[in-house]
């Protein structure tokens, strides 16, 4: 078997090495499939593999989080993807605004949002994710959606782990889905060995085994391991709808803070189909009242792969999927939620 084939050879590169390596994977994806095949048990003592910022649910910031709230709350019919809902605020999450009366409903598909913007004209979908969805977004915003945009690019969150010398990373498995879009030379910049990898377990065991090639080799580059889907160019079409409907500005990350460029702001253009143009007064106020409450939650450090969910004194008492304190065990993409349903936690 391909897959008996690979851990052999890992476990021979991994001898050679000797010295610990760590590989993050920046996709939450990623995160799911090593956690449903068991990779990292699978793994010599001496590799480990840390989730990274890749679940775009859990890297929203708690700012966004409280205005698309805000918003539903002053009676402002709002659209969002299912597992945004639970995401705690400082005020409440969503699912508890719809609870209080708000008109906050769940879609699966951009297009629905575009549909029951027939019946509500004021709707505000609640845009958010990386390039993957952008394009999505964009068209939606040019069918007359008005879209509150919290989408940010990924690059400039990798280029910010590696310059938190707090974080020791050896190689990088990157995002198949993203990459697909943007394609694989702008992740040239980046002097660490990178893997653009597909969603199956032996898609994640063959980056691993490139990752260990290249260090052995004393490289630093980028290779695609994912041609069934990636190209070095991307997808031209998607990126230049995207340019067309979005700019690029300053976003917050959670646990990364700001990052300088890394999020996509809506053209002045469009600025009728910009809820940060069309309720600027109105959101104005929103932030002005937010008023952060302290919470032990550790998703930040965790996001950064500093800590295992396991170390933050919440994770699976207080804090589990039914009742989360944070975005990483919100989304099942979250390294939290995955650790709860996937480690040896009793349930």
């Amino acid at each position: 078997m391909k897959s008996d084939k690979a851990l052999k050879e890992i476990k021979e590169k991994a001898e050679k090495i000797e010295r610990p390596l760590r590989f993050m994977e920046l996709c939450g994806t990623h995160s799911q499939t090593i956690a449903e095949h068991g990779i990292k048990s699978l793994m010599p003592k001496n590799i480990k593999l840390v989730s990274g910022p890749g679940c775009p649910v859990c890297v929203t910031d708690q700012s966004d989080i409280d205005v698309v709230v805000g918003l539903a709350l002053k009676g402002i019919p709002v659209a969002v993807y299912g597992d945004t809902m639970q995401v705690p605020g400082n005020l409440m999450s969503l699912e508890e605004a719809k609870r209080n009366g708000a008109d906050v409903q769940i879609v699966y598909d951009i297009t629905e949002a575009v549909e029951m913007k027939k019946e509500k004209p004021n709707l505000v979908f609640f845009g958010l994710g990386f390039e993957t969805t952008t394009g999505m977004t964009a068209w939606a915003i040019q069918q007359g959606l008005i879209v509150y945009s919290a989408h940010k690019i990924f690059p400039p969150a990798m280029a910010a782990l590696l310059a938190n010398k707090n974080i020791k990373v050896d190689g990088f498995i990157n995002p198949g889905h993203v990459s697909s879009i943007i394609g694989t030379e702008v992740y040239e910049k980046f002097k660490i060995p990178q893997v653009v990898a597909g969603f199956e377990g032996e898609d994640v065991l063959l980056a691993i085994n490139m990752l260990l090639d290249q260090i052995l080799k004393g490289e630093k580059k980028v290779e695609n391991a994912y041609p069934r889907l990636v190209r070095k160019e991307g997808n031209p079409k998607a990126r230049k709808l995207i340019a067309d409907v979005f700019e690029i500005g300053n976003a917050k990350w959670r646990g990364l803070g700001e990052i300088k460029k890394s999020g996509l702001e809506i053209r002045k253009k469009y600025q009728k189909q910009d809820a940060e143009f069309v309720y600027k007064d109105l959101i104005k106020k929103i932030k002005q009242g937010i008023k952060p409450k302290p919470n032990a939650c550790k998703c930040g450090l965790v996001l950064q792969g500093l800590i295992e969910s396991s170390d933050c004194p919440l994770f699976g008492k207080a804090c589990t999927p039914d009742t989360p304190y944070g975005a990483c065990m919100v989304s099942v993409e979250g390294g939290c939620n995955i650790e709860y349903r996937y480690g040896k936690i009793e349930k």
